[in-house]
């Protein structure tokens, strides 16, 4: 007879495979990528760093669930945005502020999923969870093309452009120093005007 584990066992891992996933978070926010590894990670959820392989076959695997669950999460706030009854620059305008305020608000999370040098599997994860978040920013510009309130525009451009341009902005070899900028919500206007400008929102260039 095959073994089956009983309900009290299913919610007990279950349980357990969440603290792990919340202690690595927690130890990438601090610190990094580089600041979890799977023994930090044990030691931080109180569980045997075998529980954690028989969870997740290897680091990059927990961490990709890690990024994919927050990324699931950032997703969810712009889509609300984006079915927002707003004209689409202000969608786009309150979309983009949202995900760099958040992002400002936990740079080390904001680095180690944009930018940290990770293994090929995060990687590949990353550039998938970059296009979910494009996909939201094609919309809100698609609409705003139909309505005329942008101008024609090639609207997968648009989209990877809107994405690169504050995650470049944020924490990109090029991103302005926080010192250098007197506040927080002075780059979220700057970095929220530029997108805006990108996309034509404000020039009068649509149709009717």
């Amino acid at each position: 007879m095959a073994y089956k584990r009983s309900a009290l066992m299913e919610e007990r891992l279950a349980g357990a495979r969440e603290r792990i996933l919340q202690a690595a978070r927690r130890l990438v926010a601090a610190g990094g990528y580089r600041n979890a590894p799977v023994t930090a990670v044990a030691a931080e959820a109180g569980v045997s760093t075998g529980l954690i392989y028989r969870h997740f076959p290897s680091k990059a695997e927990l961490f990709v669930e890690v990024l994919t669950a927050a990324v699931t999460h950032e997703v969810g706030i712009l889509e609300e945005i984006a079915a927002r009854p707003l004209p689409a620059a202000e969608r786009l305008k309150l979309a983009v502020a949202s995900f760099v305020r958040r992002a400002l608000a936990g740079p080390g999370l904001a680095y180690a999923f944009i930018a940290e040098p990770v293994d090929p599997e995060v990687d590949a994860e990353r550039i998938r969870c970059r296009r979910l978040f494009g996909d939201v920013f094609r919309r809100i510009v698609a609409e705003g093309v139909a309505s005329g309130e942008l101008p024609p525009q090639d609207l997968d451009v648009a989209a990877a452009c809107i994405v690169g341009a504050y995650t470049e902005a944020l924490v990109g070899p090029t991103a302005p120093s926080r010192e250098a900028i007197a506040n927080d919500e002075m780059l979220i206007d700057s970095i929220c005007a530029f997108c805006l400008r990108a996309v034509g929102a404000g020039t009068g260039k649509g149709r009717g």
